[in-house]
């Protein structure tokens, strides 16, 4: 009795290993593409409305800045994932530090859409602030 070597089992075993070699090189390119949508710099306008005087500022995401009463703090700034309509968002923070009576309270902490502020306003009786860009 000959033994003979199954070659059809060997070939199934390397397609087999092929795909996922090509998943996984392919998936990791994926989410790299993603990552450079999220950038470093989150540019944002400061209204005072008593003054009428603004300011262009970019903040470093994950650092404060501190203008006035206000602190402000981005967390991430992005550009949206679809070609056909650009959106910009950015998770920001801001404490109004006048108020000695509860500094951890924030006077906000949201999303902010640049091509729609008014979706998720910025309410504040001294300042405005709305989003311009990511660097």
């Amino acid at each position: 009795m000959k033994f003979q070597k199954n070659t059809k089992l060997g070939k199934v075993n390397f397609l087999i290993y092929f795909l996922l070699v090509f998943f996984y090189l392919t998936s990791n390119s994926i989410s790299s593409d993603k990552d450079e949508i999220t950038k470093k710099y989150t540019k944002i306008k400061i209204l005072d409305k008593i003054s009428s005087k603004n300011i262009s500022v970019n903040l470093i995401n994950g650092e404060n800045f501190k203008y006035s009463d206000l602190q402000i703090k981005s967390i991430k700034c992005k550009h949206s994932e679809f070609d056909d309509d650009p959106e910009i968002t950015a998770y920001v923070q801001v404490r109004d530090l006048s108020n000695k009576k509860n500094d951890e309270v924030y006077v906000f902490n949201g999303w902010m859409f640049s091509s729609s502020p008014s979706i998720n306003p910025f309410d504040h009786p001294v300042y405005d602030i709305w989003l311009t860009g990511c660097d």
